[in-house]
């Protein structure tokens, strides 16, 4: 399966903004469940938000909440997310993950790195304070 292409990361003071951009060249319409992770060396791999098939049922991690935002255009195919207030914390690599998800399952915060099918190649955001 063809990777997603993702674009965006780059360095930013604190309280600045961010936007990042999955495009998937196979499509998105058909991946029930969509979703952002981020990772800082030497910790897990952490699940930020989780979109539904539709675009209209999101799930956000409690860290991220207010600040970001995630959405999906299946006609352009791309995942999105719109990260605002960013802070040091929030420096990592950020990944998009697509899959054949419950949404259920989809829109918890029990959904596992597993459960996803495909993968971007990941952007670095830096925030400084």
């Amino acid at each position: 399966q063809v990777k997603p292409v993702e674009s965006g990361g780059g360095s930013v003071q604190a309280g600045g903004s961010l936007k990042l951009s999955c495009v998937y060249s196979s499509g998105t319409s058909g991946f029930s469940c969509m979703a952002w992770f981020r990772q800082v060396p030497g910790m897990e791999r952490e699940l930020i938000a989780s979109i539904n098939d539709s675009g209209r049922r999101t799930y956000y991690n409690d860290f991220v909440k207010g600040r970001f935002t995630i959405s999906r255009d299946n006609p352009a195919d791309s995942l999105n997310l719109q990260m605002n207030s960013l802070k040091p914390e929030d420096t990592a690599m950020y990944y998009c993950a697509a899959g054949y998800i419950w949404v259920g399952r989809c829109l918890s915060p029990d959904v596992q790195r597993t459960e996803f099918d495909t993968w971007g190649q990941g952007t670095q955001v830096i925030v400084s304070s």
